[in-house]
């Protein structure tokens, strides 16, 4: 087992597109939520053995989908026991439109890893907004809550941004900081 596990769901792919960006730096191991919003089998264990856990869900109408939901509502059983104090948390999410309430999502997953009794991780990282910024910039997008990416609605997983997917992997690396310096 990894010592960070990102627990996401992805309605068409490109949450988990980012999933795997993130986890190609960070080396955490993927946990995907099914369609019907299930964990695999040992997917609890992954997350009560885990440092880090990270929360990805596609932002839908200014929130998690449901699938990210139902797994949230399921956690309580480790939130009873406070199965999760004192772990590091961090978040992303992705959605068509360049602001897309995206950062409801993001106050969703900090708000169920504070319940948790858990320490939240953000970005780290400054934002690209000077004029010789482009789309393809390292957090063009500007979160420092955690990791938003943006792909247009009939984008497929092959034509993500690829600055946001280069933004996953430095936030990958500094998850595995995050991990070595705070709960290492």
């Amino acid at each position: 087992m990894s010592d960070i596990v990102i627990v996401f769901h992805s309605g068409y792919g490109h949450t988990a597109k980012v999933a795997e960006a993130v986890a190609a730096t960070s080396g955490a191991q993927l946990l995907a939520i099914d369609a019907e919003g299930n964990l695999p089998d040992g997917g609890w264990e992954a997350l009560a053995a885990a440092k880090l856990i990270v929360f990805g869900s596609p932002t839908y109408m200014g929130s998690v989908s449901w699938q990210f939901k139902k797994f949230a509502d399921a956690s309580s059983k480790a939130w009873f026991g406070q199965g999760w104090k004192d772990k590091l948390f961090a978040g992303f999410t992705n959605s068509a439109s360049m602001n897309g309430d995206k950062h409801s999502t993001l106050h969703y997953f900090m708000t169920l890893a504070m319940q948790h009794s858990g320490l939240w991780v953000g970005t780290g990282m400054m934002p690209s907004n000077n004029k010789a910024a482009t789309r393809d910039s390292i957090n063009y997008v500007a979160s420092s809550a955690g990791l938003m990416t943006s792909t247009p609605s009939d984008a497929s997983t092959d034509e993500m941004v690829p600055g946001d997917i280069a933004t996953a992997k430095v936030f990958g690396e500094r998850l595995k900081a995050a991990v070595a310096k705070f709960a290492g």
